[in-house]
């Protein structure tokens, strides 16, 4: 069984991150008064620091799954929670960074 979490485990937390970012920027967009921190929109912010937060859990995860004692023992295994850690991360990077670049409502 640990050897399933191991190699579900990054694209699992893609998936919560993803859902959760766009869940933010919908209640942000349809709900949100205002505010500012420095002359930044406040939902910017918030969106940026969530952008920010689900790169760290990947990164996390991924160095997890690179420790001798919390990573699988050599073969298929280690071979393949490592790939989809790394599929993990760089998912979360693109499909994310749109929420840091683009105008947060329209």
């Amino acid at each position: 069984m640990k050897d399933v979490i191991r190699m579900l485990i990054a694209p699992l937390a893609w998936l919560g991150s993803f859902s959760a970012v766009y869940g933010l920027h919908g209640l942000l967009c349809g709900h949100w008064i205002g505010g500012a921190v420095s002359d930044v929109p406040l939902a910017r912010t918030l969106l940026i620091g969530a952008y920010g937060l689900a790169m760290l859990i990947q990164l996390t995860l991924l160095v997890a799954l690179y420790h001798p004692r919390i990573g699988a023992p050599p073969g298929l295994v280690r071979f393949v929670s490592r790939a989809t850690g790394w599929v993990g991360l760089v998912a979360t990077g693109w499909s994310l960074f749109p929420v840091v670049v683009t105008t947060y409502c329209s």
